[in-house]
């Protein structure tokens, strides 16, 4: 006996739409993966160095990507050279992006393929069900090593019998970043000339230089006043132990800092000390971070930054909202010591301007795109696609995550190991 199943338009009308979703999004899947792979190279060879902190800050401003979002393309388009069997099925519209995401969490290269097998099989939800439970596994090992190096921490600061004080310990790996972080910056400004030597006129030791650099985290800069004003003019620009800095790098200091003011003979002998002020009073500090809410430089956003005056105050500029914006470290250097200028306009928006004196936007127009899909398509030839690429295996059954767990990955327990137990 003949069944026919009847005619209904509606129904094959709305079959057809959803392949065509289908096939447009392994379209967009293949194409994903290639834009990774730019991504990468332009992350690669800094090509987001011209001012921006990060490739993710620059693809923020660049294309309106959301900065999270912007942070996992570049952490995705950096991990997939070491996982080749996962990049290849992205590369084929064979997985999405959001698994792939997923999965590049908790891959490795000795994971990878049965974890991509797991992916191709599952949905997005069921793959992102198992990389929390991967991580978990993870996590727990990571803690037992974690409070193991914990324990072993210690700091002792002592004097010894020649009078040198002799500082030894064992920092957690976050405090010792910190650590390393500043003496890094402190020797690097010291160090960057090869200006301090000896006394015989040997270069320094590491050692040497990390101890000379201790001694310069806690900045002091003297500076006269004519400099601040003008960098043009003659003047000393030191630091305290006398080590010559540049005179922009003075004035970024002085934009956000305790100033004391001393008064020198002819023959530099101090006559007069006014009493220690901070540029800028708490109370507009207060109303400056509610106002700019981290960074203003184009594509930043950090929320860690310093008061800058767009006018120095030593060139007159007052120390008034209007006149204060605030930038991160990075761009705070920049804006002084690295060409990069800034300006506030009639309509109370800031303006930055690049070395070369164009116009940095807070946020260029996007190109125009015509025939998008057209374009698309054309770019994929070549890869086979059709409305079933992007589909799982999964054929509805209930999926067991702590079951695949165990016989996934490396530090689970098998089943087979507890049988019989």
């Amino acid at each position: 006996m003949e069944i026919h199943t009847p005619h209904n338009p509606e129904i094959e009308e709305l079959e057809r739409l959803g392949d065509e979703i289908a096939l447009l999004s392994a379209h967009i899947e293949v194409a994903t993966a290639r834009l990774l792979d730019l991504i990468r190279d332009f992350d690669a060879r800094g090509g987001w160095g011209n001012g921006f902190l990060s490739c993710a800050h620059w693809l923020s401003w660049r294309v309106g990507m959301d900065l999270g979002a912007a942070r996992e393309r570049v952490r995705v388009a950096r991990a997939l050279p070491n996982l080749p069997r996962i990049a290849q099925a992205l590369s084929r519209g064979e997985l999405s992006y959001t698994k792939a995401r997923a999965l590049t969490r908790v891959a490795t290269p000795e994971t990878e393929e049965r974890l991509l097998i797991f992916g191709r099989a599952g949905t997005a939800v069921h793959v992102e069900r198992l990389v929390r439970a991967w991580r978990r596994v993870d996590r727990n090992a990571e803690n037992r090593e974690e409070a193991e190096r914990h324990k072993s921490r210690s700091l002792y600061v002592y004097q010894d019998e020649d009078g040198m004080v002799v500082i030894r310990g064992r920092l957690t790996p976050e405090v010792g970043a910190v650590v390393r972080r500043a003496l890094e910056a402190a020797g690097d400004r010291m160090y960057a000339k090869a200006r301090v030597n000896d006394p015989e006129g040997d270069p320094p030791t590491r050692g040497q230089q990390q101890a000379d650099a201790l001694g310069m985290i806690a900045e002091v800069v003297h500076v006269d006043a004519p400099v601040l004003a003008d960098p043009n003019q003659p003047g000393p620009s030191v630091l305290e132990d006398g080590d010559h800095v540049s005179a922009e790098t003075s004035r970024r200091l002085a934009c956000d800092a305790s100033r004391v003011v001393m008064r020198h003979t002819a023959n530099g002998h101090v006559v007069e000390i006014g009493a220690r002020t901070r540029t800028i009073p708490p109370a507009l500090r207060r109303a400056l971070h509610h106002r700019d809410r981290g960074c203003r430089f184009p594509g930043c956003g950090v929320r860690f930054a310093q008061a800058h005056h767009i006018r120095h105050w030593a060139q007159g500029g007052p120390t008034t909202l209007s006149n204060l914006a605030l930038l991160c470290r990075r761009h705070h250097r920049s804006v002084h010591e690295d060409g990069f200028q800034v300006e506030r306009l009639a309509d109370g928006e800031l303006q930055f301007r690049r070395p070369n004196g164009r116009v940095l936007p807070n946020a260029p127009a996007l190109p125009a795109v015509h025939d998008s899909e057209e374009v698309l398509r054309a770019q994929n030839a070549g890869v086979h696609l059709d409305a079933d690429t992007l589909r799982p295996g999964w054929s509805g059954e209930r999926v067991d995550s702590g079951y695949a767990i165990a016989v996934m990955h490396p530090l689970a327990i098998r089943p087979s190991q507890t049988d019989g137990q």
